[in-house]
């Protein structure tokens, strides 16, 4: 009865264990996250207002302003952001900064650009 306890226990800990590795290498490959914001709309208190994701570009940012024909706004992807209400502070313009920035696991390096 305690031998099959202790190899339940010690089970349980390997697959916990690759959940957590799995876990951590997923996080590594995806996108930081973003948000349409409005370059033009800083707020000191608030931060940058986000706007319809369909303002910006589908690709990644550039790090340079672009004001879309027709659109009211100067938007642009803000990355890792701290995001409250409709407004988004404490980020970056920059998606290789964002990924530099890096997570659990990952490594600070980054391929093209």
């Amino acid at each position: 009865m305690a031998e099959t306890r202790r190899r339940l226990r010690s089970s349980t800990v390997v697959l916990g264990g690759m959940g957590v590795l799995a876990a951590a290498l997923s996080a590594c490959g995806s996108d930081p996250d973003r948000r349409c914001v409005d370059r033009d709309s800083y707020d000191y208190i608030n931060g940058y207002k986000i706007v319809a994701d369909q303002n910006c570009s589908s690709g990644s940012s550039t790090g340079k302003s672009r004001k879309k024909p027709g659109k009211a706004t100067n938007a642009d992807w803000y990355y890792d952001a701290d995001v409250s209400g409709r407004y988004a502070d404490d980020g970056t313009f920059s998606r290789s900064e964002a990924v530099d920035r890096g997570g659990f696991g990952c490594s600070g390096g980054s391929g093209g650009g």
